[in-house]
């Protein structure tokens, strides 16, 4: 599929904001269009963005309830209560919960976590799930990445005798549960000055406030920072304010100093002599956590988070990672047979929207499956299967810029249970719901979604000559990471450039492209790489010229450039699209 490119032209007031910051920061003006884009408009706020501090962070006590979370727990603490530690099977359920477990554990032996069964019980706060609490003798849940809907199940657990504090970040639904404290800084009465926080980050907000609040040391939460930062990365959420400070500090935990059951996980993704970025935890780290949850049991992998034996955490670190194998053949195989129901719709390239269905799918995959088909047909997307309650459950993905969340609840009336994100949705609805459910669901999208919507696009941000790239700006392009919605990556846009002589096909099915290329005027020459792109290889070897659209990154390797003054640059080009510019 062709993607559009969109330049992102500045406005004139943009324009002045990146002058006066290019010469109070003596950067190049380059750099100061990609802060002032950022919002970053001043020295003050350059100095925040570049070098953010845990001090920067809000107080806890901004997020409405928190008061009443700090001292439910504290009661509980000073009444040797039982308290159950609950989350979400997937990735950021199980740092949270891990990170509020390992801060209590300090505090008490009475506690205990509970993560419910993908398969058997489904998402969020379960009938069984409050079962176990009442069985043994637990009198305080607390609920993390889940439980902003759980109205019923929280006067059951009230009937049982047992409080809930929940800590949630997905959109509300108007009625609050009725629980001892509801933190979440989406809901409607919440003045709380960011929005945007993980499911862990808001546990760790809870960890903070109690901490804070009874003057405890905060190194112990510090030390939890690298379980928020692959809940942020794995989550998605935005590199924004306090997701920024966490992340920027969490990737130095990450690299520095991680916990003994993270250092595992990172000795079987094979990146133990590499610096970790949020990529690799969102391609590596996050997929072999979430493989546990997905088809297995989240709890083995909140055990392997919270342990202190090295042993323990080897062997549970080869089981999930023995589960992230099953899991990549699993999603492959059934995004195969997802593409072809899909080849075999009659009027499936009339539609705006995608929704399949298999009742043998595991519903561990059906959210990757979702995104899989998202990315390759750019339309918003549906995978379903059948739960373990007769239902049928399954996963929601959308295309930039479309309200998924939206779409879905106009359709709430053929749903029995639904939530999630603007572009990440999980619901279930009867089988008996699900021709009336697409029907509607696909005319909602096809009278909202615009063309520009359905089609890929590749914003750039600047254009620029290779000669731009030195070891100046490549040092200050480093201090932008880490990258994320809200912070990408930068895009930049190199017009002209021609085969240096070193432009080949690489990698076991010949389908990538290793590029040389110099600059049209040919004084300096960058390399890189172009995955699945062996198609424009014969036409810049015959000396086409094109246009290049990529990011750039920093390479183990040295750059040969043609002008031997910049042989010192230690960068490359990571190829998004190539255009013929003959």
């Amino acid at each position: 599929m062709t993607n559009q490119w969109i330049f992102n032209a500045p406005s004139a007031e943009e324009q002045t904001q990146t002058l006066r910051l290019a010469e109070q920061m003596n950067i190049d003006s380059v750099l100061a269009r990609l802060l002032v884009q950022r919002g970053v408009d001043s020295a003050d706020k350059a100095n925040k963005f570049f070098w953010p501090k845990l001090n920067h962070l809000h107080d806890p006590f901004l997020m409405k309830d928190m008061d009443k979370a700090v001292d439910r727990i504290e009661r509980a603490l000073g009444n040797r209560e039982k308290i159950l530690v609950y989350g979400d099977y997937d990735v950021d359920g199980v740092t949270a919960v891990a990170l509020v477990y390992k801060i209590l554990k300090k505090y008490t032996s009475d506690i205990g976590y509970y993560i419910p069964d993908r398969n058997a019980e489904g998402y969020g706060i379960t009938q069984e799930g409050i079962d176990y609490a009442h069985n043994n003798g637990y009198h305080l849940i607390i609920a993390l990445d889940c439980g902003i809907k759980a109205v019923e199940q929280v006067e059951l657990a009230k009937s049982y005798g047992i409080d809930f504090i929940i800590c949630d970040h997905h959109t509300t639904d108007g009625q609050l549960p009725n629980a001892v404290a509801v933190l979440d800084a989406k809901r409607f009465d919440d003045t709380y000055p960011y929005k945007e926080l993980s499911g862990c980050g808001v546990g760790f907000k809870l960890m903070q406030g109690f901490l804070q609040h009874n003057m405890l040391a905060f190194a112990d939460l510090k030390d939890c920072l690298d379980l928020v930062v692959v809940s942020i990365a794995s989550d998605i959420v935005p590199i924004t304010g306090e997701n920024r400070v966490l992340a920027y500090h969490g990737l130095r935990q990450l690299n520095n100093n991680p916990s003994i059951g993270m250092r595992s996980i990172i000795s079987v993704c094979g990146l133990s002599e590499h610096f970790i970025t949020m990529n690799d935890i969102v391609f590596k780290i996050g997929p072999r956590i979430n493989a546990s949850g997905r088809l297995h049991q989240g709890n083995e992998v909140v055990q392997l988070l919270i342990s202190n034996n090295n042993s323990t955490a080897d062997e549970l670190s080869r089981n999930i990672n023995e589960y992230n194998d099953e899991r990549r053949e699993l999603d492959e195989q059934t995004t195969r047979e997802a593409i072809t129901m899909l080849e075999q719709q009659q009027d499936f390239r009339l539609r705006k929207t995608i929704v399949v269905y298999n009742d043998t799918w595991s519903k561990g995959i059906v959210a990757i499956v979702a995104s899989r088909l998202a990315e390759e047909y750019y339309r918003p997307t549906i995978v379903l299967t059948r739960g373990a309650n007769g239902l049928l459950t399954g996963s929601a993905r959308s295309v930039q810029g479309f309200d998924l969340y939206a779409a879905i609840e106009h359709c709430r009336n053929y749903l029995e249970d639904f939530g999630g994100h603007l572009y990440a949705i999980g619901l279930s609805l009867k089988e008996s719901n699900l021709e009336a459910f697409v029907e509607r669901f696909e005319q909602y999208v096809d009278n909202h979604i615009t063309d520009e919507q359905l089609t890929p696009t590749i914003e750039i941000d600047a254009e620029v000559t290779f000669s731009q790239f030195n070891a100046k700006f490549l040092r200050i392009l480093k201090q932008f990471a880490p990258f994320g919605p809200g912070n990408t990556n930068p895009v930049f846009c190199t017009r002209n450039v021609k085969d240096s002589g070193g432009t080949k096909i690489v990698g076991k099915k010949l389908s990538h492209l290793r590029v040389e290329l110099c600059d049209s005027e040919g004084n300096y020459a960058m390399n890189g790489i172009a995955f699945h792109m062996s198609e424009f290889h014969q036409k810049v070897k015959d000396q086409v010229p094109v246009d290049l659209c990529y990011t750039l990154e920093e390479n183990t390797h040295p750059l040969r450039h043609a002008d031997s003054k910049n042989s010192d640059h230690n960068m490359q080009l990571m190829v998004k699209a190539i255009r013929y510019n003959e």
